[in-house]
């Protein structure tokens, strides 16, 4: 069964948009302990949300893992890896990061609990829960 997992990213540097036109991106510049231990864990098939980080603040896509951690080849360093995402589908509605902290059945999400890291499981019940509130 695929784990679930969010990743963040900022708008400006690389969007959702952008990796739905391109079908594929390398997930690099990741380099906080935590969230590299979780791009070890990914694997292909894993489901995968988007957020935009900045100013937008929202879940605004699913996507999926479609190659498992290696390292990454832009650095000489074995710590560092990189993920390729492959993107399946905009939201029916970005979900804000406000509207995720006023649901108490997220209160637990690691968005809410660790704001500052990029990558981070997601529970199959908090997935579903997510997609709920996207769909409106």
């Amino acid at each position: 069964m695929p784990a679930h997992w969010l990743l963040k990213t900022e708008p400006s540097t690389y969007s959702f948009d952008r990796l739905l036109k391109e079908g594929s991106a390398v997930w690099d510049g990741v380099r906080n302990n935590l969230a590299l231990t979780y791009l070890r864990q990914m694997k292909a098939g894993d489901r995968v949300l988007i957020y935009h980080s900045g100013a937008e603040k929202a879940v605004v896509g699913q996507a999926r893992i479609g190659r498992a951690a290696y390292p990454d080849p832009a650095h000489d360093d074995p710590k560092l890896v990189v993920v390729d995402v492959v993107p399946d589908a905009r939201l029916p509605k970005a979900l804000t990061l406000a509207a995720i902290k006023a649901d108490p059945a997220l209160a637990e999400l690691p968005l809410v609990r660790m704001s500052r890291l990029s990558v981070m499981p997601v529970t199959a019940e908090q997935w579903k829960r997510l997609l709920a509130l996207a769909a409106g």
